[in-house]
């Protein structure tokens, strides 16, 4: 073989291993960061990996919201008015956090069912809730009246 052609070999094989390393370290990266969005039916059917990192989105229960005189736990309840899981977050809540409002919490379902959150994001106004948790209340056919106007981001 030539040595200008070998020459030629050995850059583009190269080229084809680095491009090759630096997509499976993109894909790898991108799926670390996924955070799929699951409505509490889905959560209480099981449809949810145990420790996988999800959102999940709905309505707070009406009295369900006890908080630890001792630490900033908080446990309350989400609901789709299909099914009801279980939430509980260490933290400060948003100031527009309260009962019978949509929320959106990040998180993980640890054994027993329950979505351990480590963010809990709160709409920012009466008329305002999250497209996903629009879907999933209309897929569940409850949604509330008057239908809250949806922001697509």
């Amino acid at each position: 073989m030539n040595p200008k052609r070998k020459r030629r070999l050995v850059i583009v094989l190269a080229i084809l291993v680095s491009v090759s390393v630096a997509v499976g370290l993109a894909l790898f990266a991108l799926n670390q960061n996924i955070n799929l969005f699951y409505s509490p039916t889905q959560i209480a059917a099981g449809e949810v990996p145990e420790g996988t990192r999800i959102r999940a989105g709905g309505m707070v229960v009406e009295g369900s919201v006890i908080r630890d005189t001792q630490s900033l736990m908080v446990r309350f309840e989400l609901t789709d008015f299909a099914e009801t899981v279980a939430v509980e977050y260490t933290g400060i809540l948003p100031d527009l956090f309260r009962e019978g409002q949509g929320i959106v919490a990040q998180g993980s379902v640890d054994g027993r069912g329950v979505f351990t959150a480590v963010e809990v994001l709160a709409k920012h106004d009466e008329n305002y809730m999250p497209p996903e948790v629009a879907e999933a209340l209309k897929a569940a056919g409850t949604m509330p009246t008057p239908e809250p106007e949806v922001f697509n981001k």
